[in-house]
């Protein structure tokens, strides 16, 4: 029987994508709510609620608008609203989502400037510091930053990127993509002079796919009102003239009442907490793989230590084998969906999303799933990496 014969699948699918990610039970009966006017009192009250909750979740007291759609939809709403064909946009690489937020700004007539960097390491802070300063005309308008890559299992330090603005005193506006990292990783808005912030519902905030956001600072306001590339559906001023401040059309009334639902869960277990169990099990994957890594075994694609993402990690399989291969045996024979290699990492790593409503025993079985898929696969690997996630999540337990 081939190794990759599909089965009837029995029991929950464990799910360790990076996005969309596991919905709880709470929020799928909050979403299943029945049809109501959204200029119904009783849903502007709902309305209201949630975006004060999106509003504690980015840490802000700015503006926010929302969309019908993915967070590509927030990618272009950040790019419609604040410019004007032939602007400058300084884009740090961090992998396939900042290449492709810069192939969104090339379609619509803007340059891109593009800071290169490794992406088993990350970007050089030094060398965007130089890019700044070159700039005395301050032709460039605006840094567009992915706070956490998925591609590469990275995340980028925003207060380096602030930094670097201050430090050189220029005047660009701060643009952060925000979507695999909001209510999994710290983040703040106002703290950290972020003058956009693009989120979407399907990662940290537990949602079915379909609602996108901004947070806009009062500096990027008054850049949209100089805008000239057209928009409509997504146009800002446009957006304020309605009751809900977003929206030109229906309202997707029943992702506000998953949204409520998601707000409060982050919020009983509290956000710090919320990010220190994505650390902890983050770290529990780490030590895994890095156990792996024997015997010529997978490494982290992320090589730089002091940039891991807490929210998924990327495993670089050994030379000379197929990390979709693994992909279809977990899947197909196990029941586990992986994370697949994006851009020109496909079928040389795979991901694990350890992000959104996840816990130890889920983890474990996943990884354990992993090994064994290896094992199926013949991939090379040093045997016990599970042993070295379960000694270290014994020990934050005993810590706690």
């Amino acid at each position: 029987m081939s190794t990759t014969t599909a089965r009837t699948p029995r029991g929950r699918q464990f799910f360790a994508n990076p996005g969309p990610t596991n919905i709880p039970d709470s929020i799928l009966k909050a979403v299943a709510h029945v049809s109501i006017d959204f200029n119904d009192p009783a849903f502007l009250t709902v309305y209201d609620g949630v975006v004060a909750g999106l509003k504690r979740i980015l840490k802000t007291q700015h503006d926010i608008f929302l969309y019908t759609g993915s967070g590509h939809a927030a990618w272009e709403a950040a790019l419609v609203n604040l410019f004007c064909a032939g602007d400058a946009l300084l884009v740090i690489e961090t992998g396939h989502f900042s290449e492709s937020w810069g192939k969104m700004a090339q379609d619509f007539g803007l340059e891109v400037r593009t800071l290169a960097a490794d992406w088993h390491r990350g970007a050089d802070f030094a060398a965007l510091r130089a890019m700044l300063a070159a700039d005395t005309g301050h032709a460039i308008k605006a840094v567009c930053a992915v706070q956490n890559e998925t591609a590469t299992g990275m995340e980028l330090p925003l207060i380096e990127v602030r930094a670097a603005l201050a430090a050189t005193g220029h005047p660009a506006m701060l643009l952060v993509d925000t979507i695999s990292s909001l209510g999994s990783l710290e983040f703040r808005m106002d703290d950290w002079g972020v003058d956009v912030a693009v989120g979407g519902s399907q990662k940290g905030l537990m949602l079915p796919t379909g609602l996108s956001f901004t947070g806009v600072s009062p500096k990027a306001m008054a850049a949209h009102a100089a805008s000239t590339l057209p928009k409509s559906y997504l146009k800002w001023s446009n957006m304020l003239g309605r009751r809900h401040k977003s929206f030109i059309g229906t309202v997707p009334t029943s992702l506000f009442y998953g949204l409520q639902e998601s707000i409060r869960l982050l919020e009983e277990e509290g956000l710090d907490q919320v990010f220190a169990r994505h650390a902890r099990l983050a770290e529990a994957v780490r030590r895994c793989v890095r156990h792996w890594s024997g015997n010529n075994g997978p490494q982290l694609f992320c090589q730089a230590p002091d940039r891991y993402s807490n929210s998924v990690t990327a495993v670089q399989m050994p030379e000379g084998h197929d990390a979709e291969a693994v992909r279809r045996i977990a899947l197909q024979r196990f029941n586990v969906s992986l994370g697949g290699g994006l851009n020109r990492l496909g079928g040389k790593v795979f991901r694990i999303g350890h992000l959104g409503d996840l816990n130890e025993p889920m983890i474990l079985g996943t990884l354990a799933t992993v090994e064994a898929s290896f094992r199926v696969a013949g991939v090379p690997h040093a045997p016990g990496g599970v042993n070295a996630a379960i000694e270290y999540l014994a020990e934050a337990a005993r810590a706690a």
